[in-house]
C-alpha cells in the first residue's frame, strides 16, 4: 500500500503534467499556419508545431515592440487588356476573378494603380486630350475610360468599397512632347512585331526632357491632371494620389516620357502643386515612378524647396531599388512605395515568385509602406499591345475560358489577405526569407519563405517565447501568433 506522501507526490506530478499539456494545447490554438507550394494552394496546416531544439535549421527573432513603418496598402495595376480578358468570361466567372483579388476572402487588396491615358497594356495609344494646342483643355474627356477602366474599377470597388486608388501617366498628350509622339523610341522592341512607326529621327534616347518646357504647355499639363482628378471624382472614384510620370528615366517603344530632374522639379513646384491647391484638390502628389538607380535624381527634386513643399511620398519602380536605401534615410518624413514588381517574360512560374519575393523583402526593409504588383489579370498570351509577354496574377484563356491563379497570386494573397492599412512592419533579425508585421488587433504575422528543396524546422523567437514550425519544401507560409 502506497504511503500518503507518495500519493501526494504522484498527484503533484499529475497536476504538473496536466498543466503542461493544457498549456501546450492552448499555445497551439494560438498559432496558425497557412502555406502554398507550386502544387498545394492555400493549405491550412494542422500539424506544424515542433519541439524546439538546438538542431533547428533556422532562427528568426522578432522584436514585437519595435514598430517600423505603417502599411498603407498592397495591390496591383488596372489596365485595359486585363479588363478585356475578364470580359471574355461569363458574368459569374468574371465576378469570381474580381472577388479573388479584392474580397476579404481573396487577396483583400487595399490599394491599386490606374494609368492616366495609355500604358503599354492599353489596347492602343490615347490620351485624355488629343487636340493639339488645346491649352484650356476644352476637349479634355475620360470617355474611353468610362467604357473600359472605370467599369473595371467599379467592379473592384463593389468587392472592396474602401480600395485606395492612385494614378500615373505613361506619357503626356503627344502634342505636349518635343517629338510629338506617344513613344520615345522607334520600331519594334527586341525584334517583336508590334512596334510603332515613329520616324527614327524623332527618337529621344538621352534621358533629356521630352516635354515642351514652355509656360503654356506646363500650365496646360497641370490643368490636365486637375481635370482628370475631378472627372474621376464625378464618376465615384476618388484618387488619393498621383505620381506625375511613370518610369521617368526610360525611353521605350511604347508610351513614355523622360524628364530631367531639374525640369520635373519646375513642373511640380511651379505648376502642378499650385494648380491642385488652387482647385481645392486634396489628392496627394508623390514623386514617381522612379526607375533611376542612383539617388541623386531624387535628391535633386526633393532638395528643391518649391517642389518638396507638395511631395508627400516617393514611388520607386523596381529599377529604382538601388536608390531607396539612401533616400529613405535622408528623407525620413516621407512615405515610400514600391510601384511595380519585375514583370517577367510570361513564364508565370516559381522563378517569378522568387523575383517578387526578393522585391518585397528589399522594399519593406527600406521603409516602403505600400507595394504594387504590375498586371493583375492578362490573357493566355500575356502580351502587351507592343508584343511583350509578361506575368500576371491571374491568367485567363480567352478561348477555353480557363482561369489560372499563378504562384505570384498566392504570394501576394499570403501577405495582403491579412496585412491591411494601419498595420505595421516589425523589426526582426536580418534575413532574406522572412517579413514580420504587427496587425492592428495585436497579433503578430510572420511571412516565411522556404526556398529549399526540403522541409525546414524554423525557430521563431517572439519576446520570451520561442516556437518551432515545420514548413514545406519550396513554400510560402503565413504564420499568425496570438498572445
Amino acid at each position: 500500500m502506497k504511503s500518503l506522501q507518495s500519493i501526494k507526490l504522484s498527484s503533484s506530478y499529475l497536476i504538473i503534467l496536466v498543466f503542461v499539456l493544457l498549456s501546450q494545447t492552448h499555445f497551439a490554438q494560438n498559432v496558425e499556419l497557412t502555406y502554398t507550394t507550386a502544387s498545394k494552394r492555400w493549405v491550412k496546416a494542422k500539424k506544424f508545431l515542433q519541439k524546439t531544439n538546438e538542431n533547428t535549421s533556422a532562427n528568426i527573432k522578432i522584436y514585437a515592440d519595435s514598430l517600423l513603418q505603417e502599411v498603407d496598402g498592397i495591390g496591383g495595376a488596372f489596365n485595359e487588356l486585363g479588363w478585356e480578358a475578364i470580359n471574355t468570361l461569363d458574368a459569374d466567372s468574371g465576378k469570381d476573378v474580381i472577388n479573388a483579388l479584392f474580397s476579404k476572402e481573396g487577396c483583400n487588396f487595399s490599394m491599386c494603380r490606374i494609368p492616366i491615358g495609355a500604358s503599354d497594356y492599353a489596347l492602343s495609344y490615347y490620351s485624355h486630350n488629343d487636340v493639339p494646342e488645346d491649352f484650356v483643355m476644352r476637349d479634355f474627356n475620360i470617355d474611353r475610360d468610362r467604357y473600359i477602366l472605370i467599369p473595371y474599377l467599379k467592379a473592384a470597388l463593389k468587392a472592396r468599397p474602401d480600395l485606395k486608388i492612385w494614378a500615373s501617366p505613361w506619357t503626356p498628350p503627344a502634342w505636349m512632347k518635343v517629338n510629338e509622339h506617344y513613344s520615345l523610341r522607334a520600331g519594334d522592341w527586341n525584334n517583336r512585331a508590334n512596334g510603332n512607326r515613329m520616324d527614327p529621327g524623332a527618337q529621344i534616347l538621352s534621358n533629356a526632357t521630352a516635354f515642351k518646357m514652355q509656360d503654356q504647355y506646363l500650365k496646360a499639363y497641370a490643368l490636365y491632371f486637375s481635370k482628370f482628378i475631378q472627372a474621376y471624382k464625378k464618376e465615384g472614384v476618388d484618387l488619393f494620389s498621383i505620381q506625375p510620370q511613370n518610369e521617368i528615366a526610360y525611353a521605350p517603344n511604347w508610351p513614355s516620357c523622360t524628364w530631367r530632374a531639374e525640369d520635373f522639379s519646375i513642373f511640380i513646384g511651379d505648376y502642378l502643386g499650385p494648380k491642385l491647391e488652387e482647385d481645392g484638390l486634396d489628392t496627394e502628389i508623390w514623386l514617381g515612378t522612379i526607375n533611376w538607380s542612383k539617388p541623386d535624381y531624387v535628391r535633386t527634386i526633393l532638395d528643391n524647396k518649391k517642389a518638396a513643399k507638395y511631395i508627400k511620398g516617393v514611388g520607386f519602380q523596381w529599377g529604382g531599388s538601388n536608390a531607396i536605401p539612401a533616400i529613405n534615410k535622408e528623407y525620413p518624413d516621407l512615405k515610400y512605395m514600391q510601384t511595380e514588381n519585375k514583370c517577367g517574360e510570361g513564364e508565370n512560374d516559381w522563378t517569378s515568385f522568387d523575383r517578387s519575393w526578393e522585391t518585397l523583402v528589399h522594399f519593406f526593409n527600406n521603409k516602403a509602406g505600400s507595394h504594387m504588383y504590375w498586371n493583375m489579370v492578362l490573357d493566355e498570351t500575356g502580351k502587351s499591345a507592343w508584343g511583350w509577354p509578361q506575368n500576371s496574377m491571374v491568367v485567363i484563356d480567352k478561348q477555353t475560358k480557363k482561369v489560372t491563379y499563378t504562384d505570384e497570386f498566392y504570394l501576394f494573397k499570403h501577405l495582403s489577405h491579412f496585412v491591411q492599412p494601419g498595420d505595421h512592419y516589425l523589426k526582426s533579425s536580418e534575413g532574406k526569407n522572412h517579413l514580420a508585421f504587427r496587425l492592428k488587433d495585436g497579433r503578430t504575422l510572420v511571412l516565411l519563405n522556404n526556398p529549399e528543396d526540403k522541409k525546414q524546422n524554423v525557430n521563431l523567437e517572439l519576446g520570451t517565447n520561442t516556437i518551432t514550425v515545420s514548413v514545406e519544401a519550396k513554400s510560402i507560409n503565413t504564420i499568425i501568433i496570438t498572445k
